[in-house]
């Protein structure tokens, strides 16, 4: 089976609606078109038209069901524009997936102002603010699940990566706190922290660290399984905490990393 061939009827996701942000390219799309393999009508929100528009054309092209909303998530507007213009098509929804992200590699020293607040928003305020919008929603039809991006690196310290490792540790933290919330109205939060992961995210990171792609995928050797991890990897992990297979699991962590935090290989 291909990256976007359908599941056959009875998928884990059959007959759910999921809105997924950062959903044009890398671990988003990935995890997308898995939810529609799995039976899910998609909802892809990005600030990137283009690419979010290819990949709701390949869901087609596999027979499955999916939208591009262009979203900028730091805004509420837009996030209840998005939570809305899914309620308007489907008049429900069953998963949220918090992907949206940016990283920016650099110390406290090097590091702006302006840098900390945009990776701050894009990481953390953006998943407040979609699930603010969504949880609405979701409470109304039954509930769901919300499964956030964090990060091996918001559990430990990473080099040159302040904002990024702040943003991360914050979002296990908001997911605890909106499961707790949110446990007596049928919404389960959890997080899935990947490791290094072969995505754009990456190539951007070797880029503003002055490497090139191929030497960070050759330092991923020192990890137990010895290579970064794949999109779809990933993807596995999110649908896992999306369906009915993890019901009794919520406000949690999965760690996603080759082995990373258990240690070198």
């Amino acid at each position: 089976m291909n990256s976007t061939e359908r599941s056959v009827s009875g998928g884990r996701l059959q007959g759910k609606v999921a809105l997924v942000t950062g959903g044009a390219s890398g671990i988003g799309r990935a995890t997308a078109e898995r939810f529609a393999r799995e039976g899910a009508a998609v909802a892809i929100a990005d600030i990137a038209r283009e690419a979010g528009e290819a990949v709701v054309a390949s869901i087609a092209a596999a027979g499955g069901e999916s939208v591009f909303i262009h979203c900028d998530v730091t805004k509420l507007a837009a996030c209840e524009t998005a939570v809305r213009t899914v309620a308007d098509r489907w008049s429900r929804l069953d998963v949220l997936f918090n992907n949206a992200g940016v990283t920016r590699r650099a110390s406290v020293l090097e590091t702006t102002e302006e840098e900390w607040n945009w990776v701050m928003a894009v990481n953390v305020t953006s998943i407040f603010l979609m699930s603010k919008a969504a949880l609405p929603l979701m409470i109304a039809t039954g509930g769901g699940a919300i499964v956030n991006t964090a990060s091996g690196w918001g559990l430990v310290g990473g080099r040159n990566a302040v904002s990024y490792c702040a943003s991360k540790g914050a979002v296990i933290q908001l997911t605890r706190a909106l499961a707790v919330d949110h446990g007596p109205d049928g919404v389960r939060v959890n997080a899935v922290c990947p490791g290094d992961t072969d995505t754009p995210m990456l190539a951007n990171e070797a880029q503003q660290l002055g490497q090139t792609h191929e030497r960070i995928l050759a330092e991923s050797v020192d990890r137990p399984l010895q290579r970064v991890g794949r999109p779809e990897e990933i993807a596995d992990a999110v649908l896992y905490l999306a369906s009915d297979e993890a019901s009794f699991i919520t406000g949690t962590t999965l760690v996603v990393d080759g082995g990373g935090l258990a240690g070198s290989g």
